[in-house]
Parts: structure tokens; sequence; C-alpha cells
């Protein structure tokens, strides 16, 4: 998450695109007419980088995350249950 203060009130970014496009609608300003035509195409190849990039991370979204993280919770409680039952096991037989 990043946060920059602007005029008294906070951006607050959630991923890399929503900060790209922070930036695009911020960019805008800064450039004069005349060159709106090189601001549309270094939109679009920062735009592509960040895609590209991204992309190159391997990033899973939040919800993904959230399934595998109860995938495992789930699967720790089995190997917790399993491994009780093997030592109950293992004590009924030495004794």
């Amino acid at each position: 998450m990043i946060r920059k203060k602007e005029s008294g009130e906070d951006i607050v970014a959630q991923s890399p695109l929503d900060l790209l496009q922070a930036f695009q609608q911020h960019f805008g300003q800064f450039v004069p007419d005349l060159a709106r035509t090189a601001q549309s195409d270094a939109e679009q190849h920062l735009k592509a980088f960040v895609s590209s990039l991204i992309e190159r991370m391997d990033l899973v979204t939040r919800e993904e995350f959230d399934v595998q993280a109860e995938v495992l919770r789930r699967t720790r409680e089995k190997l917790d249950l399993l491994e009780k039952r093997v030592e109950a096991l293992e004590d009924s037989r030495g004794s």
C-alpha cells in the first residue's frame, strides 16, 4: 500500500495498477497541450512496462492467497489429528 499526502488528503493505492492510474491522472496536469501525443505514448509504454513487471513477479490475487491459506489451515488440522492417532496407536501397541 502506498500513501502520499497531497493537498491535505491521503491518496492510497491498493495495487501497482492503482498507482499507475493515479500517476496517469496527475501526469496529464504537467504536460502542455502540444505534447499530448507524447503523453499518450509515454502512458502506453509505462502501462506496458508495469504490466510486464507484474507478470514476471508471478503475483497472486488476495482471493487466491486467502483460499490457499484456508487449504493450508485445514491440512494442518488433519495432520495434527493423524499425528495424535499414530501416537495413540503406538502407545496402545507398546503396552
